[in-house]
């Protein structure tokens, strides 16, 4: 049951609590990262944590943001001394870009060598790509094609070609299936714990906030009618999750909803791109290699030989859905810690899982 989830300090009065919680608790910095020419810049945000060791570069799923990594992110800290930089991709969070519909795997493996360039210049440090779904395509595209030379490593979680390619055909189904609008912030990450797409409370109060945008609508009615967005008038939420927040009953419910940020029915046409090929491009990148499940059953038969021969590490996380960075934010920690460990790309802060938990 969903209820077993909640720890008793998100809960009032014996209720869980959903409000939303800012990003500042888990990222020492937000920043706007600007890339491409001077008269027509494209701006990433990006959110970034420590100072030293290697650069986890993190990718979220399609229709999340960056701040799907905020808990895992303070989980790998504690293990590990290493930097983290999380982006919204093209299209997501509050990032804005000129062309927001071009979400190929080519764009966007640009995108991420870009920023990462923006950032730290010709000589990043060594780099760990971590990606989730749509963002572990995009890791794994980024480091097969060498954009980012000083990569050593890469973290795959939950995304598998052969099963994605299944998987691709009933999402039209979920997308219609959810909730259109929310008459609040608290609404919808009630819902994302409740209808199981994200599993952890914690989690959800703070990245629930990345997937939805607050909308003006001149009468009450104007929601029903609010669809496509382009009816209503959309805030860049810049301090969505922190104090200047204000709740729905004190601004006029009546006059503000939240519609998804990412109508990821719209970029059906490159659902394909994203996964065909991706076992392969994973299994013939020469770096030390590490693969996250939700479940045995997301292997498909290029990856099970490929496992079969030790050609990279694997780990499955039941029981857990598709977030699983998200859902089990420590369990994610402990095999990404183990994997740095093991091929000393960080030093422990403390005692870690023996990697032993690997199947390999």
């Amino acid at each position: 049951m969903w209820e077993e989830s909640f720890d008793t300090e998100h809960e009032v009065s014996g209720k869980p609590d959903y409000s939303p919680v800012s990003w500042r608790e888990y990222f020492n910095q937000r920043e706007d990262v600007s890339v491409g020419p001077a008269d027509s810049r494209d701006v990433f945000r990006i959110y970034k944590a420590g100072n030293d060791g290697p650069l986890l570069v993190l990718l979220h799923g399609g229709g999340h943001s960056a701040l799907s990594w905020a808990v895992f992110t303070t989980a790998i800290a504690s293990r590990v001394t290493c930097r983290v930089l999380a982006m919204d991709l093209r299209g997501h969070g509050d990032t804005l870009v000129r062309q927001s519909d071009d979400l190929s795997t080519q764009t966007m493996s640009s995108d991420v060598a870009n920023v990462i360039g923006a950032c730290y210049g010709e000589t990043p440090p060594p780099i760990v790509l971590i990606g989730h779904g749509v963002g572990g395509a995009i890791a794994v595209h980024t480091a097969s094609n060498m954009l980012l030379p000083t990569t050593v490593g890469l973290v795959a979680i939950d995304v598998v070609e052969g099963n994605a390619s299944e998987v691709l055909h009933s999402i039209q189904n979920f997308l219609k299936g959810r909730p259109k609008s929310f008459k609040s912030v608290d609404h919808a990450i009630e819902w994302s714990v409740k209808s199981g797409q994200i599993r952890n409370l914690e989690s959800a109060r703070v990245s629930m906030v990345g997937q939805i945008k607050r909308c003006e609508v001149e009468e009450a009615d104007t929601l029903e009618q609010a669809s496509p967005v382009s009816d209503v008038v959309v805030e860049r939420n810049e301090e969505f999750y922190d104090q200047s927040y204000i709740d729905d009953k004190e601004n006029n419910a009546s006059e503000s909803f939240y519609m998804w940020r990412v109508d990821l029915s719209k970029s059906e046409k490159y659902w394909d791109g994203w996964f065909r090929g991706t076992s392969n491009l994973f299994l013939s990148c020469k770096l030390p290699k590490l693969l996250l499940l939700a479940g045995i059953d997301r292997l498909d038969r290029d990856l099970t030989i490929g496992q079969m021969q030790g050609r990279f590490m694997m780990q499955v996380l039941p029981p857990c859905g598709h977030a699983v960075q998200e859902d089990k934010p420590d369990k994610v920690a402990d095999a990404v810690a183990s994997f740095l460990l093991r091929h000393k790309f960080a030093e422990a802060k403390r005692e870690t899982k023996s990697s032993n938990s690997f199947t390999q």
